[in-house]
């Protein structure tokens, strides 16, 4: 299997490159390499899938961070960190070193701040964490809406033992060294004399309890790991990057805590023909020169399929025409839409033939034109 190469490479971009300059990047190579654009190509299509895999993990500020520090064996299941992204204490006490092991910033305000402040009770009901996932999506799913069934991964309550980690019909001890706070005063001497401080109890590892029997379903933890599979209800209007949060769907607390959220971030899939800005819509439409001078009646593709538009006589290049209600619907008001903005670009004729050269002759000189210079054109007026 081929090496993969590094995220901010397929994109081009430097490390330090803003969230807007690698969204930028991402469009730019996933619109140039879209297999709707070349159909049977292969190298584009693997490039369109790389480029959609490295914006999926640079576009996520948690992810990017990980990516940082780790590479790619961030998101290997193998490398010993967990797919879902370094799951090992967080899974077992949720929520980290911030607040999970019960009494980590109590420790500190002792050792520095003089031991006033009371200490977390490790038993204290917790908020479980957060849960995140991604959902990618088509350019015409975002403007209308649509359903997707999306699996996640989520730390539930243990059935069995309810949460306590212990087997049925079996209690937890509070730990005799540390009198269930977690934690342990210890004295040592130092140049300065005697210091004291709080650590970790190591007869419990913080929890403030032993488990003598642990539940044979959790092996002590008090909660499980389990797939998901679900669907979610994407809104119209929805852009690219934006995120659903479905409460309570989360991993769960710890304690009898509340469970946390899951948060879906949306990636919207680069449109062949389309770019986007808010709700109002960009494209570009090529027309002949004789369509250009003489008028024409335009079949535009749009959200809602083609639309009949007719341009004027005399429509310059870089002409662009608005279709009202055409764009994107508001994510707040589906009934309101934003418009599309057709930018055209005349074609230049090429390969013509004799009869065709000498008739496009005969209009240049009953213009007034020669084929060399015109007098008073392009580069003859003064540039305001």
């Amino acid at each position: 299997m081929a090496e993969k190469r590094d995220y901010y490479e397929v994109l081009g971009v430097q490390k330090d490159a803003s969230a807007e300059e690698i969204k930028k990047a991402y469009r730019k190579i996933t619109k140039e390499n879209h297999p709707d654009l070349h159909p049977g190509d292969k190298a584009c299509e693997e490039r369109f899938k790389e480029a959609n895999e490295a914006y999926e993990v640079l576009s996520d500020e948690e992810k990017r961070k990980k990516y940082d520090q780790f590479g790619h064996a961030a998101f290997d299941p193998n490398a010993g960190y967990g797919a879902g992204g370094f799951g090992g204490f967080e899974d077992i006490f949720g929520g980290g070193f911030g607040g999970g092991f019960g009494g980590f910033g109590d420790i500190f305000s002792s050792i520095f701040g003089g031991g006033g402040a009371a200490r977390q009770n490790p038993n204290a009901p917790r908020r479980g964490d957060n849960v995140r996932a991604q959902v990618n999506i088509s350019f015409e799913e975002a403007a209308f809406g649509c359903e997707k069934e999306i699996i996640t991964q989520r730390i539930e309550q243990c059935p069995d033992c309810k949460g306590s980690g212990c087997a049925p019909g079996t209690t937890a001890e509070v730990c005799p060294d540390c009198k269930g706070s977690g934690s342990v005063r210890t004295t040592q001497r130092t140049p300065f004399g005697m210091a004291q401080s709080m650590g970790l109890c190591q007869k419990c590892r913080g929890t403030g309890k032993i488990i003598h029997q642990p539940c044979k379903t959790c092996r002590g933890l008090g909660s499980i790991r389990r797939q998901h599979k679900m669907t979610v209800k994407i809104p119209a209007g929805i852009d690219d990057g934006q995120s659903i949060s479905r409460a309570g769907y989360g991993n769960a607390g710890i304690n009898g805590g509340p469970a946390g959220d899951l948060l879906i971030s949306v990636i919207v899939r680069p449109h062949a023909i389309f770019e986007r800005e808010g709700t109002n819509i960009y494209m570009e439409q090529e027309i002949s020169f004789t369509q250009a001078t003489l008028g024409a009646e335009l079949e535009l593709p749009t959200l809602d399929g083609k639309v009949k538009y007719t341009i004027p006589e005399g429509t310059q290049p870089g002409t662009t025409f608005r279709l009202r209600g055409k764009g994107v619907p508001y994510l707040r008001s589906p009934s309101t839409r934003g418009d599309q903005f057709v930018t055209v670009k005349v074609g230049v004729p090429r390969n013509l033939n004799a009869t065709q050269k000498e008739k496009l002759r005969e209009y240049a000189a009953s213009m007034g034109e020669s084929e060399g210079a015109r007098s008073g054109g392009l580069f003859g007026k003064k540039r305001k």
